[in-house]
């Protein structure tokens, strides 16, 4: 068994909310959106895979850069569960998975590095906490690879954190990063209106985990 923590950015997804590339959409320090993500997650991870749709993808490139690698998943258009799978098959030998989303750039690598500490600490399931609300990533010990791994279509870890909720450690943080996710062009920090209502809630997160 490897002994590896492995970060897995699902970055495969098509954005049809969005209107354009969100994950090239560039964010207000001029870096891609996904490759803010991708920055983030590597700093508290051995390893980070990508999922994109394609080997072709613009990203490609820029996160060999910051030593992420890439892995292509056809299959991506059923649905967020055959990127996750697809990640998890080909490192299965990792000590444990991070499991983190490309639209989520604003997560503190702080953040991160606390659910992977929970995954070294032995925890079954793991994630951040902020005021109370569960955010992202999601760590997945390895007793989860098989369940990961036969994942279909769009549902993520969903149905593994509901069943099991009772294993998940939550892992308290001053980030509200974990919780704000981009589906569209307002949801953006520089475009959100000045008396907007704070971070965009992912209480939908455990379909994306």
């Amino acid at each position: 068994m490897s002994a590896e923590i492995v970060g897995i950015l699902l970055a495969a997804g098509a954005g049809r909310r969005f209107g354009s590339d969100k994950l090239m959409h560039r964010l207000a320090d001029g870096q891609p959106m996904a490759l803010a993500a991708a920055t983030r997650l590597r700093q508290a991870c051995d390893r980070v895979v990508v999922v994109l749709r394609s080997d072709d993808h613009p990203l490609a490139r820029l996160l060999a850069d910051i030593d992420c690698e890439t892995l292509a998943c056809p299959a991506a258009e059923g649905g967020m569960g055959h990127s996750l799978a697809a990640g998890v098959r080909a490192t299965a030998d990792a000590a444990g998975w991070l499991v983190a989303l490309a639209d989520m750039p604003f997560i503190e690598p702080t953040s991160h590095r606390a659910v992977a500490a929970a995954l070294r600490a032995g925890a079954s399931l793991a994630a951040p906490q902020y005021q109370g609300r569960r955010g992202h990533p999601v760590g997945f010990a390895p007793r989860w690879r098989d369940a990961l791994c036969a994942l279909t279509g769009d549902r993520g870890g969903r149905d593994i954190v509901a069943a099991q909720h009772a294993r998940l450690v939550p892992c308290p943080v001053d980030d509200p990063g974990v919780l704000t996710d981009i589906d569209r062009p307002e949801d953006l920090p520089d475009r959100r209106p000045a008396q907007g209502d704070g971070p965009r809630s992912t209480d939908h997160a455990d379909a994306r985990s």
